[in-house]
């Protein structure tokens, strides 16, 4: 009998035994994995991209940072180029990003290396990691305890445990045996490949003044998203010299049809982004995979009967701005407190009850982001302005709870949820007005300007401030918010080509956006 069985030995699974490992050292855990570790390098699993939230997850929360330091790669943030198909200079292209690192780190990950760490770091620990192991049945029997048949090689045994967790991806094993599946109407499609070669974006122009823009650092250790109506293109360095690829788009624009091979996806980019098919010309692939419906959802992903669902499994909401590690940092940050506090049966209830409302909200307020907008993403006086409000959105109240490590705390959650609720109608109300611009599916083709996430001081200073200690948590949101209030109608006014003047928020972005 196990106090814990995860069902999924990815990267959710492993992270949510390490952290319920460290929570509460006593409870035996098993991890369930139907693949076989060690994990292959450089082609395990796309994902490889982390954000704030995420980062520091595995970096603080975990205690992984020396691993992330030596094995992977210091990401120099998101990276868009607007126009990159019209032109073989890629400085004649609109450039969206940063010209230095900002102070909140994350990284670019090999998930083959993180994942075959964390499993050789959870044996060390104690924790049971059964590999080749297909779970082909699940009985929830609550306060019982819930069982579950699985076939390991040629022989099948039941497993017995108190808490059992879904962490088996797509699959989603505990989600199909519930019926819990919820479809998703945001409808995205990809294909994705990597290959060994470490060609950097850098290479892309020869004009000096465009490579300095980055003051001696390598773009190539950015997400890399090459832009247009409909689609996004990532290409992501990988350690070892090795670079992840792939095309994400709206099928309503861009059919998977039209891509879902590497010799159709190698025409389409001879099409719409010939530069990046010069690159790959004669590579050979490591691998190719497609996906269609990226985006699904959920009808419960926790319950006091002592079960839960997370990361993947659970909801997926869209690869852009590389979210999913935040998903399994907030999901196993409640599942683990669940599991960890193992309250009874009524207070179990309510905290996740709770758990659950924030977990929704987040996955929701991310959906808005995308939801109706990828017309909208050649359009690179739409994006610089939608940009800046996501990312000040993200770290002011988002990346702000986590990083302030509230998210379990049910009394500091019940005084600042009428300001929280507050500030995700006004995120709502600039989505929508992002989408209707996103309709008009307007394409910029380039004209050399630089967006520099670092000439606009109120980025700057909501990154810089995640990192420091704060006394008033509930006044610091206030000012958060306050903030945001501030910010929205001038980027509104930039979206309707009005002039802001001089703007202490946003620095000369207005200039920027109407520059020829």
């Amino acid at each position: 009998m196990y106090d814990v069985a995860i069902v999924g030995g990815g990267l959710a699974g492993l992270t949510l035994a390490l952290q319920v490992n460290q929570q509460a050292p006593a409870l035996s855990i098993v991890v369930l994995e139907r693949g076989s570790f060690p994990y292959p390098t450089a082609a395990h699993k796309v994902g490889e991209a982390t954000v704030e939230i995420g980062a520091h997850y595995l970096s603080h929360t975990l205690g992984l940072r020396d691993h992330l330091e030596d094995e992977h790669i210091r990401k120099f943030g998101l990276r868009l180029f607007f126009g990159a198909g019209q032109h073989d200079d890629l400085s004649r292209t609109d450039e969206l990003g940063a010209s230095s690192l900002l102070p909140a780190i994350s990284y670019q990950l090999d998930r083959g290396k993180l994942e075959n760490h964390l499993a050789s770091l959870l044996e060390q620990r104690g924790v049971e990691i059964r590999d080749r192991s297909v779970v082909k049945n699940v009985e929830i029997n609550g306060d019982n305890g819930h069982s579950l048949t699985v076939q390991t090689g040629d022989t099948s045994d039941n497993v017995h445990c108190t808490w059992v967790v879904d962490a088996s991806a797509r699959s989603g094993v505990l989600k199909r045996a519930l019926g819990l599946a919820k479809p998703s109407s945001h409808k995205m499609c990809a294909a994705w490949f990597r290959v060994d070669d470490d060609f950097s974006v850098d290479e892309w122009s020869d004009s000096d003044a465009w490579r300095s823009r980055c003051n001696g650092s390598s773009r190539r250790r950015s997400t890399n998203h090459l832009m247009g109506s409909g689609y996004w293109i990532w290409i992501i360095p990988l350690a070892g010299g090795k670079t992840s690829i792939g095309l994400v788009s709206d099928p309503g624009i861009h059919p998977l049809e039209s891509y879902d091979t590497f010799e159709k996806l190698h025409a389409w980019l001879e099409n719409y982004q010939p530069s990046l098919a010069r690159q790959i010309n004669g590579a050979q692939p490591l691998d190719f995979l497609k996906l269609k419906n990226l985006s699904h959802d959920c009808e419960q992903v926790w319950s006091s009967d002592r079960w839960a669902i997370t990361g993947e499994a659970g909801y997926f909401a869209d690869p852009f701005y590389s979210p999913g590690t935040d998903f399994i940092a907030l999901s196993n940050t409640f599942v683990a407190d669940l599991i960890a506090r193992d309250c009874p049966n009524a207070e179990r209830g309510i905290r996740g009850a709770v758990y659950e409302k924030m977990y929704r909200s987040f996955y929701e307020s991310t959906m808005s982001l995308y939801e109706g907008q990828y017309a909208g993403f050649g359009d690179s006086g739409l994006m610089a302005v939608k940009l800046t409000w996501d990312y000040a959105y993200y770290w002011s109240v988002l990346a702000w709870l986590f990083f302030r490590d509230v998210l379990t705390d049910l009394n500091f959650l019940r005084f600042v949820q009428p300001e929280i609720e507050r500030i995700r109608g006004l995120n709502d109300m600039m989505q929508a007005v992002f989408r209707e611009r996103a309709n008009e599916a307007r394409v910029d083709a380039g004209r050399g300007r630089f967006f520099d996430q670092i000439a606009i001081p109120i980025l700057v200073e909501l990154n810089a401030m995640l990192l420091e200690p704060c006394d008033d948590l509930a006044d610091e949101l206030q000012k958060n918010c306050a903030r945001l209030d501030e910010l929205a109608p001038r980027l509104l006014d930039l979206l309707k080509e009005e002039p802001i003047g001089d703007c202490a928020l946003l620095g000369d972005l207005g200039r920027r956006i109407t520059a020829i």
